[in-house]
């Protein structure tokens, strides 16, 4: 229904057209913008949280966690790990430490309830890997991290070890403060997509009004010129390619004009000629009328070898009176003199006369 509406009305169609093409292309600069956007801050924004936390970590883990004695207790452990989550809150701490008779010790502070089961095994198993020290590699253990969503929260886990048996330390971040940030950032780049997707409609309407004006006048221009305005003529404004089609319609109104008025005084001129050859015409047909009258009565008296060229005259010279006539009827039908009656026959009888009048019955 929708599509025959704007089948029914072109201008509405392509206005709609325009509408289409500008939203399109402004939505998907806008999506594009707005997403490189996005994903450019998100990137900054935890890598500066995720830098930041993991270097003082890591620094804590050497200040701290290493000045423990080889055998710490589990107050030691403890209290260690409440200084390392104390120097720099933000973010909690856990140590794991195996004792002599390989129980684990664990000292745990820190803002969130954190344990060992919400460290990824992935993650333990890359804390836990020994490497080989070689030129390019100078550590047995480094600091490894992830990003994790338990319960739907976001957190930075991150842990490393200490050489030479020392504690194995994690560090357990929340990135909830992060994930509002980038929401709100979300939010105004949406309210700044559709804003431009606004200004694209309207923009989108100011040139389809500007396009389609022009084409509007040159559509009634056109139909002026099919009703018989060969004199109509648009007013050409501007350089660009409607201009360009405005003058070349007038140059084509133009010619059509002086196309028309040349068949038309064509046309008059034929038939004046017409006109004036049935006038003409009549007086010699009168005098040859007459005489093949006064040729048809005496046509027994005549030679019968003549009898017959004397019949073949009269009847043409009838025949060349009645085309003269016919002819001058319709001049006079073209001349707007005469006007045609119509009237109901019988074509079955107009036939049957038509048969008649050849002999063929």
């Amino acid at each position: 229904m929708i599509r025959s509406l704007l089948a029914g009305r072109r201008w509405t169609s392509l206005r709609l057209r325009l509408l289409v093409v500008f939203a399109l292309v402004a939505l998907t600069a806008a999506v594009s913008a707005s997403g490189i956007a996005y994903w450019l801050n998100r990137e900054a924004v935890l890598t500066r949280v995720q830098e930041a936390a993991l270097g003082d970590f890591r620094q804590e883990m050497q200040n701290r966690a290493a000045a423990l004695p080889a055998d710490p207790t589990p107050e030691e452990l403890q209290r260690t790990a409440e200084l390392m989550a104390g120097s720099s809150p933000g973010y909690s701490v856990l140590l794991v430490q195996e004792g002599k008779d390989n129980r684990q010790m664990y000292g745990a502070a820190g803002p969130d309830n954190f344990r060992l089961a919400d460290v990824p095994k992935s993650l333990q198993n890359a804390v836990n890997d020994r490497q080989k020290t070689t030129a390019a590699n100078d550590a047995e253990y480094h600091v490894y991290w992830q990003r994790t969503k338990p319960r739907g929260n976001p957190y930075l886990v991150g842990g490393t070890r200490i050489v030479g048996g020392g504690p194995t330390g994690y560090m357990y971040k929340s990135l909830a403060q992060e994930r509002d940030d980038l929401n709100a950032l979300a939010w105004s780049l949406t309210i700044a997509t559709g804003l431009a997707l606004l200004g694209s409609a309207l923009l989108a309407q100011a040139a389809a009004r500007t396009v389609l004006k022009p084409v509007q006048r040159l559509g009634d221009a056109a139909r002026r010129l099919g009703e018989g305005e060969l004199d109509h003529r648009l007013d050409v404004s501007g350089t660009d390619e409607l201009a360009d089609l405005s003058h070349t319609f007038n140059k084509t109104a133009e010619a059509l004009e002086k196309k028309v008025a040349d068949m038309s005084a064509r046309e008059e001129a034929s038939r004046r000629f017409v006109a004036d050859m049935s006038h003409e015409l009549r007086t010699p047909l009168t005098a040859l009328t007459a005489v093949a009258e006064v040729l048809e009565e005496e046509v027994e008296d005549l030679d019968p070898m003549i009898a017959p060229a004397v019949g073949l005259v009269v009847s043409e010279t009838r025949r060349l009176n009645i085309l003269v006539e016919n002819l001058m009827e319709v001049t006079r039908f073209d001349a707007g003199t005469a006007k045609l009656v119509l009237d109901d026959v019988n074509v079955a009888d107009q036939v049957t006369a038509c048969i008649d009048a050849r002999a063929w019955l």
